[in-house]
């Protein structure tokens, strides 16, 4: 009589190894929720980073980048100004002006005045000033007058090298006889202040000033702009 040995089956060993295996990852799974089974903690989705400071709320925010120095300069840059020919001309022959050859010659003269009547006489042109340069396009011309009464007429000329300015005309007249109302106003203050009378000196430096401009023009008079000490 023969006997037979049952098959040995080793299938419930391996499943037994494998759901071993399968309790293992879930029990880590449980352990890191983070974690999956295609990828570690490090490759999760990060999140916005939000920070609570007094109430508000500030996210990761791209940072906007200023406007371009060239593109706002490009803005603001207006189109140049047209020069006029012929003032460019003046400008280019600083600080000689077109007069001076008539300097202390007695012709029949003209002060040009914006907003008042022009002064017409005839008399000498006792000296000129002007800046040796206008690097800006703009500068000013003084003028001294003597006229064949004995009144002096100052002249201030501001003169702009660009076509659509125009240029300012301002001129004054001296009048040492009482019998004017201007110059008697002023004789009186000046009397008060120095006890002199006031002379065709003290006009001008009310005109035109000490600037250095006007000290140029004073220096080409004369000495008697000059204050004196002993």
């Amino acid at each position: 009589m023969s006997y037979e040995r049952p098959e040995e089956h080793s299938e419930p060993t391996a499943n037994s190894g494998r759901q071993t295996s399968d309790d293992k990852k879930d029990s880590e799974t449980a352990a890191n929720p983070g974690s999956s089974d295609h990828g570690s903690p490090d490759n999760a989705t990060s999140h916005q980073a939000t920070v609570l400071v007094r109430g508000e709320t500030i996210g990761d925010q791209e940072p906007q980048s200023p406007p371009k120095d060239s593109q706002r300069k490009e803005k603001e840059k207006s189109p140049p100004k047209e020069v006029s020919e012929a003032k460019r001309k003046l400008q280019s022959r600083l600080p000689i002006l077109d007069d001076d050859p008539a300097v202390g010659v007695q012709k029949d003269q003209v002060a040009i005045r914006d907003g008042k009547a022009d002064l017409a006489f005839t008399g000498t042109l006792l000296a000129s000033a002007a800046p040796p340069s206008a690097p800006k396009g703009k500068w000013q011309e003084y003028r001294i007058y003597e006229t064949a009464g004995g009144k002096h007429v100052f002249s201030k000329v501001t003169r702009s090298v660009f076509a659509e300015e125009q240029d300012a005309h301002e001129a004054e007249i001296f009048d040492p006889s009482p019998s004017s109302m201007p110059s008697q106003l002023l004789r009186s203050a000046r009397d008060l202040a120095r006890a002199r009378p006031l002379t065709w000196t003290d006009a001008a430096v009310d005109f035109f000033g000490y600037d250095p401009l006007a000290k140029a023009l004073y220096r080409k008079v004369g000495s008697q702009f000059e204050e004196h000490i002993s």
